[in-house]
């Protein structure tokens, strides 16, 4: 179902193609093919904090003025340094996203408790006003690093998903240092037993979830569902799943975490940026190594019980040949169906981390009729 809004814009893209457009190539490694609408934008560069060059020396300089000594204690200094840059990223995105989002025909509620411990951690509804029925429902945890980030911050695209007929949910949890591993990952699986529990009062049909996650929120995602479908995984966790294996139809994952033996290896701001964030979340620096870093290295913990998985990853983002990719190997390798969106090194300009967002790129438009394909096909 698409609201009048999406539908007008259909009538101006379809047809079009977006290899000839900025940052509109096809993706060349796709295990599995959809067809879709991609609304097609005008160009845009990026803004300098998302450039990593100046992110870094954003960052250093930042550092020097606020005590470097303090930031080899504890990570706290260095957070606070995250938070400010992600924080402009974000507010950035959202004016961005928020220019295709529809004005109108989504209706929303906002800071809805679900937690049943913390009332602080709160999530957000959209739904199409011209719902006729329970609708499936898209479940989405925002990134951040686990220490930055807001549900907020991912509103103006759980709009545009509502407007095609989906009733989507943005979760937010507690942040590190204030909140440690595993309080994230239980909030979110607390987000997702609160949804299917209230199905009926949230107009949602709750045998058609569909969990979803961008960069650090991908990782929660794909460890709730990893404990979701994998008995022996929640027990050496310690969780017990709030809704059954059945209940999800799919995983959409934006450019996360799977493997943290592997991230250890990541350099530039983006290595600075996931080290301060797992240093605050885990309570250790040697989190690559620790025992928490290796239950929330999901790549081990999948199963053929996995949801049919939704992947993306930018060409530019070095999390995607690190992560991403061997991560959609692994799942197909299992005989989980993936729908992988990767695209060319020749892309230009390169598809940064958290890409999907940028809807004034054209690779973003495609991705995003891409997702909507994916959520049809697995909500049917």
């Amino acid at each position: 179902m698409l609201t009048a809004h999406y539908r007008s814009v259909r009538a101006r893209v379809v047809g079009r193609t977006t290899s000839n457009r900025r940052g509109g190539g096809r993706d060349h490694d796709a295990y599995n093919t959809d067809a879709g609408v991609a609304l097609m934008p005008p160009a845009r560069p990026r803004p300098w904090y998302r450039r990593p060059r100046r992110v870094i020396v954003a960052a250093v300089a930042v550092a020097a003025t606020s005590g470097l000594a303090a930031t080899l204690i504890t990570p706290t200094p260095s957070v606070l340094i995250v938070r400010e840059l992600r924080e402009r990223g974000a507010a950035e995105a959202v004016a961005e996203m928020a220019a295709y989002a529809p004005g109108t025909g989504v209706a929303e509620r906002l800071n809805i408790p679900y937690d049943g411990v913390n009332d602080a951690v709160t999530l957000d509804l959209y739904t199409p006003e011209e719902a006729g029925g329970p609708l499936p429902v898209v479940v989405w945890v925002h990134g951040g690093t686990w220490a930055s980030g807001s549900k907020a911050d991912v509103a103006p695209y759980l709009r545009i998903l509502a407007a095609y007929g989906y009733a989507t949910v943005s979760v937010d949890y507690s942040l590190a240092p204030e909140a440690r591993y595993p309080d994230a990952v239980t909030q979110v699986n607390n987000a997702l037993g609160y949804v299917s529990a209230h199905a009926t009062e949230l107009g949602i049909d709750p045998d058609r979830m569909v969990l979803a996650g961008d960069s650090a929120g991908a990782q929660l995602a794909s460890q709730v569902a990893a404990l979701t479908t994998n008995p022996g995984y929640a027990a050496d966790l310690g969780i017990v799943p709030t809704v059954a294996a059945y209940q999800l139809r799919g995983i959409i994952l934006d450019g996360g975490v799977y493997d943290l033996d592997a991230l250890g290896d990541l350099e530039g701001a983006e290595g600075w940026g996931f080290a301060t964030g797992l240093w605050a979340y885990t309570g250790t620096r040697e989190w690559a190594q620790s025992p928490v870093g290796r239950q929330m290295s999901t790549i081990h913990a999948v199963t053929a019980g996995f949801p049919e998985t939704f992947i993306a990853g930018g060409n530019a983002d070095a999390l995607t040949r690190q992560q991403s990719r061997p991560f959609a190997q692994k799942l197909a390798d299992l005989g989980v169906p993936v729908t992988a969106v990767f695209f060319s090194d020749e892309e230009d300009p390169g598809l940064a981390h958290g890409f999907p967002f940028q809807l004034d790129l054209a690779a973003a438009h495609t991705t995003l009729a891409r997702t909507v394909a994916f959520l049809v096909r697995v909500t049917a």
